[in-house]
């Protein structure tokens, strides 16, 4: 049998590119539930895992003390949010639509702020990616607290935005996954395509094996 190595993940990207899409379609029909619990998700996850890596490596205590506060707010945010998503009555009131806009410019605001207090103040370092996401959320923050103030549906754009975003998720996936079938069909032609080496016959010990005649040497005569 060949010793072809076949990658299945395609798979898992087909399917989960179908859960992005069809959890895009959720997200404008039950709008405000999908939007609550999501957002809500995002933060608690982004709380928990980030807590362990910081504390062991941040240098100062007050930089530890700080960062500490921060995750302990935004995981009750988090988890306040989860709660108005799944088990508020529907349609979730107007106050909790109204207080949404305010619990993410918190978020966005507190993360940002917390990160250009440890560059500047405590001389922490970072690379650029991570400077630039932290000052879109700076710049972000005000913007949604405005919206919010106007009376603005802050839920409806990011309804909107979250299924976007699976959309592209979705079409990613699904190019990639294309990509892996191939290689997946490539590898399958080559098995049934690829001569096999023919095996010798084994010989059985004690079979008399054929003697090959010594070539006759000419006899030479003296003369």
């Amino acid at each position: 049998m060949a010793k072809n190595k076949f990658n299945y993940g395609w798979t898992i990207k087909w399917a989960l590119a179908a859960i992005i899409i069809a959890a895009g379609i959720l997200t404008k029909i039950y709008e405000t539930d999908i939007v609550f619990s999501a957002t809500g998700i995002a933060v608690v996850i982004f709380s928990i895992f980030r807590v362990v890596p910081l504390m062991k490596t941040l240098k100062k205590e007050a930089l530890r003390t700080m960062n500490l506060i921060e995750i302990i707010f935004e995981f009750i945010l988090g988890a306040l949010m989860i709660y108005v998503g799944i088990f508020v009555a529907k349609p979730i009131p107007a106050l909790w639509t109204n207080l949404y806009g305010y619990m993410l410019t918190f978020f966005l605001l507190a993360r940002g702020i917390i990160f250009f207090i440890s560059m500047y103040y405590f001389e922490e370092k970072s690379e650029a990616l991570k400077f630039w996401t932290h000052l879109f959320f700076v710049a972000i923050g005000p913007v949604v607290l405005t919206l919010t103030v106007l009376g603005n549906d802050i839920i409806k754009v990011l309804g909107w935005l979250l299924l976007i975003v699976a959309l592209g998720g979705s079409v990613y996936l699904g190019f990639d996954g294309y990509g892996g079938y191939k290689k997946y069909r490539e590898q399958s032609k080559k098995l049934n395509t690829e001569k096999q080496p023919k095996k010798e016959p084994a010989v059985e010990k004690g079979t008399p094996q054929p003697v090959q005649e010594e070539e006759k040497q000419e006899e030479t005569y003296v003369n």
